[in-house]
């Protein structure tokens, strides 16, 4: 399977805090975000890793040039307005198949997404698995309502009565999304929640996959609680 990690962002709310080092090379547990990413997808037969960081990393151009993988490592140096360009900057890379797209600061047991991409990989008929869970701690999470089978009917902003979910930052697709993804930019549609709502419309078939946990990087305190949730 191919990766793609979304590295992109200019971490300023990390940086408001105090915490100068860039969000990618912040350290849990001793370890990189974008390291313990690489690894995890290494250890889930992983055919390539495709990283989008913006132009001024230049901590993080240098990190990823010492790295040396068993695969292909592709690295596109780009700022984007918004998750969704990275997103699309990453296709050329992602392949013809089945792919695995997550955000650099999305924080999540190494075994629960063993078995997250083994439920993929045994999904036939499914465009989509996307990580869902029930811990709610996002300042604007968004909620994934779903139905027979865990079939993903809408994403919303407010939680409808019985939503038990939201999305959890990690994108299991096919190609057959591209098409959307194209128009979504051309239409100036920009975020990546916006996307996924494109794709329920375009009949695109998804599926959720509950993980127990996930949390995001995206304040000084986070890294603490990350580093707690991870031990």
């Amino acid at each position: 399977m191919n990766y793609g990690i979304i590295a992109a962002g200019e971490g300023s709310r990390l940086v408001s805090e105090g915490v100068l080092t860039p969000k990618p090379l912040v350290r849990l547990n001793g370890e990189p975000l974008l390291d313990r990413l690489i690894r995890i997808f290494l250890e889930n037969r992983a055919e390539s890793v495709s990283i989008i960081i913006n132009e001024e990393m230049k901590a993080v151009r240098e990190h990823l040039s010492g790295l040396s993988l068993p695969v292909p490592l592709h690295v596109i140096i780009k700022s984007t307005p918004s998750s969704l360009h990275s997103f699309y900057e990453l296709t050329p890379y992602l392949g013809s198949e089945r792919f695995c797209v997550t955000t650099v600061d999305t924080i999540f047991k190494e075994e629960d997404f063993a078995s997250y991409i083994r439920a993929f990989e045994k999904s036939p008929g499914q465009e989509g698995v996307m990580a869902v869970t029930s811990f709610i701690d996002d300042e604007k999470p968004l909620y994934v309502e779903t139905g027979e089978a865990l079939r993903i009917i809408a994403f919303e902003d407010r939680p409808k009565e019985g939503m038990q979910y939201v999305s959890g930052g990690i994108y299991g697709l096919t190609p057959a999304v591209f098409p959307t993804l194209k128009r979504c930019l051309e239409n100036g549609i920009h975020r990546m929640r916006n996307f996924q709502r494109e794709m329920i419309a375009d009949g695109i078939s998804l599926r959720a996959y509950p993980f127990p946990k996930i949390v995001d990087v995206d304040h000084a305190e986070d890294i603490r609680k990350a580093e707690e949730f991870l031990r």
